[in-house]
């Protein structure tokens, strides 16, 4: 709850400050003005996660308006283009993050002291702004390649002015897994049961009233089963597919996926986003099922420890994961290669993870899945490396990254010392006295 308390914050202070300022022109980048409050926003974001007062940083802030400005300048020149759907698609996502976090679009509209169009109206412009200036930026850096000999010039640099970074654990790990089967009789009983509260609506029943109540996902059920606008290919595709082909207010026949059954009514249809409500039910898992699943997966066992089947063969062939397509190999959403910090490792499985060494297996564990059924595991650390200084043989793809930044931020700065050359600058004196802004100032 902290969490989201603070995020809050910093949305209030970010989309309320100006009516706490008193705004004025305090620089022009080309055609593009920067008022006092485009500095002091960001300011009074930076104090209110509890830092104390920094020159330096609020000179940071405004060398770092100057840049987006430039680049927002730039862009336009160039005829770098932003649609009108773009920004709406992006204001759509954070409103629905807003709508999350405080529970509805009445308490948005009653946190803000404004109408959702007055908040879209409002934020229009400084989205397209941000929108234009990113693809501006990803403009100047699309060429930037970097090759091997390079990396190692830069890892030489690093080492020679003993700036080598501490590397944190990484982990790579196989798995096994066998999910208990569901009963055909459970799966016609929820099937029967969703048909009848499609009935029911048809016949006048609130679909909103009846996802609250029987709705299985129950964070969409404190809201009506309402899942806010979503874009094609953030559904899963059976939902997905049924979803976009609703019209009006229609309700969609029971639909299976990963998590179980579904009815879905559409609310509203903007372009490729959909906005729709749902009532999820899943079937459950018999004891005798979850049972058998453990037997089968014991048998395996038996087998591993007779050294008769290997980890990699067992995945392959005996796991019900899709990691069976990669030897039982997880791949790290976030970066995807196969290695893990102990932070990026699956909640379920970092506990017994970070207590392994390389080479070690598990017993059979019991957990529960991202889409909530239970399940049973074994899993192998196939690769474990300890926290270290930064070397060439084990964190080349890291130093690799880290290389092609630099060279990314050395084409940035070239292109703003050049730019800056060729285009109207002027800095008010109320902002002037920062060393960062003497390149600035021609």
């Amino acid at each position: 709850m902290k969490k989201i308390v603070i995020v809050i914050i910093s949305i209030f202070i970010q989309f309320n400050v100006s009516s706490q300022i008193i705004d004025k022109v305090v620089a022009v980048v080309g055609d593009e003005v920067i008022l006092s409050s485009d500095i002091e926003t960001q300011y009074l974001q930076y104090l209110s996660g509890g830092n104390t007062e920094s020159p330096d940083v609020r000179c940071q802030i405004i060398e770092d308006v100057l840049y987006q400005k430039l680049l927002a300048h730039r862009a336009k020149i160039d005829s770098t283009d932003v649609s009108e759907d773009e920004v709406n698609q992006e204001l759509e996502r954070r409103l629905t993050t807003f709508v999350s976090q405080l529970g509805s679009k009445e308490a948005v509209e009653e946190y803000f002291g404004k109408s959702i169009e007055s908040i879209k109206t409002e934020f229009y412009d400084i989205i397209y702004n941000q929108i234009l200036s990113q693809r501006m930026q990803s403009s100047i850096t699309s060429s930037v390649k970097i090759t091997p000999e390079e990396v190692k010039q830069f890892f030489k640099l690093m080492k020679k002015e003993s700036e080598l970074p501490l590397m944190p654990t990484t982990i790579e790990i196989s798995q096994i897994i066998k999910i208990p089967e569901i009963a055909d009789e459970e799966k016609s009983r929820v099937r029967k049961k969703l048909i009848s509260f499609r009935k029911r609506i048809n016949n006048g029943e609130d679909f909103k009233v009846l996802s609250t109540l029987y709705s299985d996902d129950t964070e969409s059920a404190k809201n009506g089963g309402e899942l806010g606008f979503v874009r094609r290919g953030e559904l899963v595709p059976e939902f997905e597919s049924a979803a976009f082909a609703l019209k009006g207010d229609e309700i969609s026949e029971v639909i299976e996926t990963q998590y179980g059954y579904h009815i879905i009514q559409l609310i509203e249809r903007r372009g490729e986003m959909i906005n729709v409500r749902h009532i999820l039910m899943k079937p459950k898992v018999s004891s005798a099922a979850l049972l058998d699943a453990k037997n089968q997966l014991q048998k395996v066992e038996e087998l591993l420890n007779s050294g008769e089947l290997s980890f990699e063969d067992a995945a392959k062939n005996h796991s019900d994961d899709v990691s069976k397509n990669n030897v039982g190999i997880l791949v790290n959403p976030q970066t995807g290669s196969s290695l893990f910090t102990v932070e990026q490792l699956p909640i379920n499985i970092r506990y017994v993870a970070e207590r392994m060494n390389e080479g070690d297996v598990s017993s059979i564990s019991q957990f529960v899945m991202d889409d909530g059924k239970k399940a049973y595991r074994i899993i192998k650390i196939t690769k474990k490396t300890i926290e270290h200084e930064a070397n060439l043989l084990d964190d080349f793809i890291q130093i690799n990254d880290a290389a092609l930044n630099a060279k990314k931020q050395q084409k940035i700065s070239e292109w703003v010392s050049k730019n800056i050359k060729i285009t109207f600058i002027r800095i008010d004196s109320d902002i002037d006295n920062c060393d960062v802004l003497k390149k600035w100032k021609k």
